[in-house]
């Protein structure tokens, strides 16, 4: 039987869609190239960002969304994001997601980059790998949600009403028809990092051609050429190399040094200011190279208390442990790379796109972020529009009748 949706993509954007279509009574197919679980939902560490403390407020996360972009985010959507964020952590906690908590029971709460107040809530630094278990559970114990993995979208006709995309299933090609389609496959980082001889955080599957089709068949894009770094890739031993080191690590107190040994930026400031400091230190011989040669300066964790460490960053310590290297002890390399397309698709708070029966919801999207996007609301980008565009694509099936 032809679904009512289909979703592309089986990260959190593309998990949330599904899950919210089924729920509003749509039959769904979610179809993704590489395994339901291979995603950069997963491997996204630092946390997600909800105005829940006493003295924010979403209005204040909205603030610091649109100053981070430079004023260049769509604040429609920025809005939409900060206002829902609270939301969300209620809903991913009734899906099992435990967030770390104070002794006193409540969120443990950090400051990140851009961030006007403590907002970041973490599980340990493995946020996005139970925020993405959390949702794959319960899209396959949805009796309307269909999965398949290992096929891959490779056409798209969204004229004459109903959608037909064409689909390779495991190198078997065939037509699925269904009443909409939302498009949750990602950014390119990956493949624009191989283009450029660079380490990327992101996994193989990162390499941007949904936003091909969906462009072939007249979607509008924004900031497209946006692209991010972050400030923190792992630079040595060679093991960690494309290792985002979690920023919460500066949250907590660790200082960047060159090597003077002096500061050179604000540690909490945006993402690509620090980056781009990050850079100039080493471009005017500032830097402190590698053992083998590459370029970094020192990320010093010695200042962030060891309980704080060992509650909040955990897998980045056993990772750099068990490479040789204690960040409690000395300092380690690191040194920015590519991590997440900032633009792409134009869509509206619903998700919808600009050509009719086509969502967008996540990294493929342009305007959430504008130009540079704040640590920790990636995963909450992928909730928010994730859900709405589900939800969005479901009724519009039903309206229409398609």
């Amino acid at each position: 039987m032809a679904p009512d949706v289909l979703v592309v993509g089986s990260g959190g954007a593309g998990l949330s869609a599904a899950l919210a279509a089924a729920r509003a009574g749509a039959r769904v197919l979610l179809v993704t190239k590489l395994g339901l679980a291979s995603s950069n939902t997963a491997k996204a560490q630092g946390g997600i960002q909800a105005a829940v403390g006493e003295d924010d407020a979403p209005e204040l996360h909205e603030a610091d969304v649109y100053s981070s972009s430079h004023e260049t985010a769509d604040r429609r959507l920025s809005t939409v994001l900060a206002a829902e964020a609270p939301d969300v952590v209620r809903r991913l906690e009734e899906l099992g997601v435990a967030f770390t908590r104070t002794a006193e029971g409540g969120y443990r709460l950090a400051r990140c980059g851009g961030a006007s107040r403590r907002r970041l809530l973490q599980v340990g630094d493995r946020t996005g790998h139970v925020i993405a278990a959390a949702l794959r559970d319960a899209v396959r114990a949805h009796e309307r949600i269909e999965t398949l993995d290992h096929t891959a979208l490779v056409g798209l006709d969204p004229d004459g009403g109903r959608i037909r995309a064409e689909i390779d299933e495991r190198g078997s090609r065939r037509t699925v028809e269904a009443g909409a389609v939302v498009l949750a496959a990602g950014g390119r980082c990956y493949a624009e990092a191989r283009r450029r001889g660079e380490a990327s955080t992101n996994g193989a599957g990162a390499t941007g051609e949904v936003t091909e089709i969906a462009v072939g068949v007249g979607c509008a894009v924004r900031d497209i050429d946006a692209l991010q770094w972050h400030p923190n890739g792992g630079a040595w031993p060679e093991s960690m190399a494309g290792y985002s080191i979690p920023e919460t690590t500066r949250a907590y107190g660790a200082l960047l040094l060159n090597g003077r040994g002096e500061r050179f930026v604000d540690e909490l400031a945006p993402r690509d200011v620090v980056a781009a400091a990050i850079v100039r230190e080493v471009a005017e011989g500032r830097g402190v190279g590698t053992p083998d040669g590459r370029p970094s300066v020192l990320l010093d964790v010695r200042p962030v208390p060891a309980a704080d460490a060992e509650i909040s960053l955990p897998y980045m310590l056993r990772r750099y442990r068990h490479a040789g290297i204690d960040p409690l002890r000395e300092p380690i390399h690191t040194y920015p790379v590519l991590h997440y397309q900032n633009g792409g698709l134009v869509i509206d708070p619903d998700g919808a796109t600009t050509v009719d029966g086509v969502w967008a919801a996540g990294e493929i999207t342009g305007g959430v972020h504008g130009r540079n996007r704040m640590m920790g609301n990636s995963l909450l980008d992928i909730c928010v529009f994730g859900r709405r565009a589900g939800r969005a694509a479901a009724a519009a099936v039903v309206r229409v009748g398609r």
